[in-house]
């Protein structure tokens, strides 16, 4: 591409670079760092591409740590060529920046080039690594386990006698898990020297500084007092990466660690963390850039590499155009995060008690107007979800009213034992859990929050609901701040979506009791949640078009309560019933109704047949994620007509 080209890349246009053009410039005889800083130049374009085509990512910080997986590929990891079993070992602990580590991957051929348009497809490339992909060496994306992975793998290496250095590249925000400081210590004990841990250091978490969150202090000072051989670079640098690394050689009785300065965003002017104001939030830490930004963005990157290849003797940079997949058009859809801000912000003008704490995802959680308004009753916790509940905890003792806030596979797993304990001591915490469920499929199973039903269900004094309207976020949000004695979890699908019905007028709040969405004679199906409910409905449309068969749905917010007596009303005289889990089948709700509805008795009995997500979720567009795990409309259809065709005299039963 020429100088002359660069001015016509528009915000139609998708340009990455194929591989060919990686091949020239690792061909070429120059000088590493040169090469390396080149390689990486390309791979930002293809970043760029990837993330645009994909309508998702994490563009900043794979931007930050490119130079430095560049590097890493290209001159320090051993026998790369023999397979990902023989080699010297990289992965990155913080997971997000998975696209760089993709293109990096396809520049050197160790992944194929079609891959490249394949980020978050079905079967392509996960939105955070997961082992099925060649080279990746673990699965990432939940923070702070890379150091722990990295003592498993030294540890198993020894045992065979098999000598391979590990190199482990973590965020800085990341260092807010407790699992990364519990894990260095013994990790220095052990003399594990073939360990190198990276920090990428660009100084912004999800949103804002780390300072402003959890200020690292003296990084180095605390790292040494662990016992590692500690040194620090400019992680874009590459020739004093390299002196970095080459000081290392020498240190063998020790693990080793790398503070690297870096930039997020680095390589696109107005995405670089650099350019933060006091007070602004970062922008570009995850989504996918707009068609305006994408052509900008792109000519910044293109214009480097040109500048690159010029100087390194290779000519023309050649280039591949590539097409966007088209969105949806906008639809009438149901924001339950917008509902839901604006429903906290009603509850905390009308209760001065409440405070809100936050696990490092104030915009995804929906918490920022709040924080502007009460910053005296907002608690930023970082990525410390434990540390964030057990605060809470404290602070239900001695009579606030906190709601504690995080993505729902961070906050039923990982602080499981501190929302025990607190409900074990009769205060009231409210937890939300944003980005619950299956969808959205493109970050991976690592983010699609699939077994926190069964994580939380058995709690005492633990209540838990999925709205499916906005409504119903407004009025359970109310009932759980205004009336519930014990403590709550709102479990909250982050995805827009299009519902096909409306909240009942007035509806009241009743635990353990839901509402009758459509009715019908022939069938009973539960469900809960925006997308589950709506596929149910028109799949319900689907089985009376085929085959004149009727089907009540129903839908029961309650996910861990259910009241037998409204559910012998709500089944009546149909026999064949459905319960619906945007969840594993087994621990979700159905379990629970598969119980209940045993223990009425009913006469004749009924069939139960629970259908949810039955394996690891699969990592895809939205529709792909949901015809894989047959809970799109088509799949419900059908598995309606065979509980209809199929009403045994007794028994339960389970359709995969």
């Amino acid at each position: 591409m020429g100088e002359q080209q660069l001015d016509q890349v528009t915000s139609d246009d998708l340009v990455r670079v194929p591989v060919s053009e990686f091949r020239r410039l690792l061909g070429a005889k120059l000088p590493a760092a040169q090469k390396a800083g080149a390689f990486a130049a390309l791979a930002r374009i293809n970043v760029l591409y990837m993330i645009a085509r994909a309508w998702s990512g994490h563009m900043g910080t794979s931007f930050s740590s490119l130079d430095i997986m560049s590097w890493l590929f290209l001159n320090e990891l051993r026998d790369l060529e023999k397979g990902p079993d023989a080699c010297d070992i990289f992965f990155s602990s913080k997971g997000h920046d998975a696209p760089a580590l993709y293109a990096v991957l396809v520049g050197l051929g160790l992944l194929p080039e079609d891959k490249i348009d394949a980020l978050r497809r079905l079967h392509g490339l996960p939105g955070h690594p997961h082992v099925e992909t060649p080279y990746i060496q673990a699965n990432t994306g939940s923070l702070g386990m890379g150091v722990s992975k990295a003592k498993g793998m030294a540890i198993a290496n020894r045992l065979v006698g098999r000598p391979r250095r590990i190199f482990v590249l973590t965020g800085d925000g990341e260092l807010q898990e407790g699992q990364f400081w519990e894990s260095l210590a013994s990790a220095a004990r052990a003399g594990l020297g073939e360990i190198v841990v990276i920090i990428d250091h660009n100084k912004i978490q999800s949103d804002t500084w780390v300072a402003q969150v959890s200020d690292l202090g003296d990084l180095e000072a605390k790292l040494r007092a662990f016992g590692w051989h500690v040194t620090r670079c400019d992680g874009h640098d590459l020739r004093a990466l390299e002196a970095t690394l080459r000081s290392l050689d020498r240190i063998t009785d020790r693990p080793k660690a790398i503070v690297a300065d870096t930039i997020k965003g680095k390589g696109v002017s107005f995405m670089e963390g650099s350019a933060l104001e006091a007070g602004e939030l970062y922008a570009y830490h995850s989504g996918a850039p707009t068609e305006d930004e994408y052509a900008r963005g792109s000519r910044e990157l293109l214009a480097c590499a040109v500048q690159t290849f010029r100087e390194a003797g290779l000519g023309v940079l050649a280039t591949v155009a590539g097409q966007r997949p088209a969105r949806r058009e906008p639809r009438v859809t149901e924001n339950l995060l917008t509902a839901y801000r604006d429903a906290l912000l009603r509850e905390g003008d009308r209760h001065p008690r409440l405070v809100v704490l936050d696990a490092d995802l104030i915009k995804d959680c929906g918490l920022v107007p709040f924080a502007q308004k009460y910053p005296d009753r907002f608690v930023e916790c970082g990525i410390a979800e434990q540390d964030m509940v057990s605060m809470a905890c404290g602070m239900a003792r001695r009579g606030a009213l906190p709601v504690a806030h995080s993505f729902a596979c961070f906050l039923a797993a990982r602080p499981n034992e501190q929302i025990y304990n607190q409900c074990s001591e009769g205060s009231k915490v409210v937890y939300v859990g944003s980005l619950a469920g299956l969808l959205p499929g493109g970050p991976g199973h690592s983010h699609q929050s699939v077994r926190d039903i069964a994580a939380l269900a058995s709690v005492p004094h633990l209540v838990m609901a999925e709205p499916c309207l906005e409504a119903e976020v407004h009025a359970l949000v109310e009932y759980f701040i205004d009336t519930a004695r014990e403590s709550a979890y709102l479990r909250l699908v982050s995805v827009k979506w299009p519902v096909p019905f409306r909240y009942p007028a007035g509806q009241h709040v009743r635990p353990g009791r839901g509402w009758i969405v459509r009715d019908g004679e022939d069938l009973v199906v539960f469900g809960y949640g925006p997308w589950l409910l709506s596929n149910a409905w028109h799949a319900a449309e689907e089985l009376e078009r085929t085959t004149e068969a009727t089907t009540r749905l129903v839908n029961l917010p309650w996910l861990n309560r259910v009241d037998p007596v409204w559910l012998a009303e709500a089944i009546g005289r149909r026999r064949a019933v459905v319960a619906l889990d945007n969840h594993y089948v087994r621990g979700g709700q159905g379990d629970m109704l598969a119980a209940a509805v045993a223990e009425l008795a009913l006469d004749p009995p009924a069939s139960v047949a629970r259908l949810g997500v039955t394996e690891l979720p699969e990592c895809g567009t939205n529709d792909e994620v949901l015809t894989h795990h047959g809970l799109d409309i088509a799949s419900l259809a059908r598995a309606f007509r065979g509980a209809v065709e199929r009403r045994p005299s007794r028994g339960i039963s389970q359709f995969v």
